[in-house]
């Protein structure tokens, strides 16, 4: 089984089509773990309505309003029970085939993480052929030059490396995509565009120069980098990050 996990905080606007992403797929062996950071809108109401036609479906909530997916998605992660952990952001949508396209590359016993290019997608849902893409395969070395593991588009699989959870950081994505490959695993990418990321302009990522801290500290203090070392791997990020921002 797939459990999905999704963190959502007022995300009434783009509920109906994520849902309906996960419900459309192909392999339906799967949990959709919805954990509400406390939303004030009409979000919790939505995914109970799905609920009720749909008993895959599952929703928890924060006791606080947290402010960052790391803690929701670690309550995901806790609550599921299935051998690949599979995250999927509110307002992101799936392809139809993502599951059943990503299942197949677990089968290599290197392969502790699938992931997938994407498409970026406006707050509109508008597509203008922004696709990112990947190399095929990712090592632990080949990550620290830069995250190219979309997030909505990634699963981990739990029989290879247990349950791991995120740490309360600034891309905190990426510090667990580097602990999974530090173990001597790989990434595999589909080489296909398996998901839509709507890019917003109140996302968490957004205030650059925050940003550039962030990885800085994950290189210094997570990764336990010299101070020359983690300056010419956050240049080599901010490199790859603004080539990725310009599509």
């Amino acid at each position: 089984m797939f459990s999905i996990i999704t963190p959502v905080y007022n995300s009434e606007k783009f509920l109906y089509s994520t849902i309906n992403s996960v419900i459309s797929q192909t392999y339906t062996d799967w949990e959709l773990i919805m954990v509400d950071d406390c939303s004030t809108d009409d979000s919790r109401r939505i995914i109970e309505s799905f609920i009720e036609k749909d008993g895959r479906i599952k929703y928890y909530k924060t006791n606080y309003p947290s402010g960052s997916p790391a803690l929701p998605r670690n309550i995901g992660i806790e609550k599921s029970i299935g051998r690949f952990i599979a995250f999927l952001d509110s307002d992101d949508i799936w392809e139809s085939r993502k599951l059943e396209y990503q299942n197949n590359l677990f089968q290599d016993d290197r392969v502790a993480i699938v992931f997938s290019d994407y498409e970026k997608i406006d707050e509109a849902g508008l597509r203008k052929n922004r696709f990112i893409t990947a190399p095929q395969v990712v090592s632990y070395m080949e990550l620290l030059k830069g995250n190219v593991i979309g997030c909505s588009t990634c699963i981990y699989d739990t029989a290879k490396i247990g349950k791991m959870y995120f740490k309360k950081h600034g891309h905190e994505d990426y510090i667990l995509w580097l602990e999974i490959l530090r173990k001597g695993f790989v990434a595999k990418n589909t080489g296909t565009v398996l998901a839509q990321y709507r890019v917003r302009d109140s996302s968490i990522s957004s205030n650059k120069l925050k940003a550039i801290h962030w990885i800085f500290q994950i290189y210094r203090v997570n990764e336990k980098m010299s101070l020359l070392r983690a300056i010419y791997y956050t240049t080599f990020t901010l490199i790859r990050a603004s080539l990725k921002y310009l599509k």
